[in-house]
């Protein structure tokens, strides 16, 4: 993958037992972003969608720990996350300029 711009401050929540949703954040210009990199300091699971009840299951996209993942979030507005085995720090930031 080629390197990516990442401009702006994202959005870092702590994953629970029950799946809860977050905002999608901004890029840098204030305007939705089509991808955003998402990373975990434990096992989760995350799933994009529409609105605040936007929800996840562990059959959602696995995001581990010491990597990440690029989701494409054109049109989206929220991402649902919950734990896996345990809570996690998940951080969500927009992607600038990836096509």
């Amino acid at each position: 993958m080629s390197a990516f711009h990442i401009t702006t401050d994202g959005v870092s929540v702590v994953t629970g037992a029950a799946s809860a949703s977050v905002a999608i954040p901004s890029t840098s210009a204030g305007t939705p972003p089509k991808f955003v990199r998402v990373a975990a300091s434990a096992e989760c699971y995350v799933r994009p969608g529409i609105g605040a009840g936007t929800t996840a299951t562990s059959n959602s996209i696995l995001v581990q720990p010491a990597d990440s993942v690029v989701l494409a979030v054109f049109g989206l507005t929220h991402i649902g996350y919950i734990q896996g085995q345990a809570a996690a720090r998940l951080n969500i930031v927009p992607i600038e300029n990836l096509q």
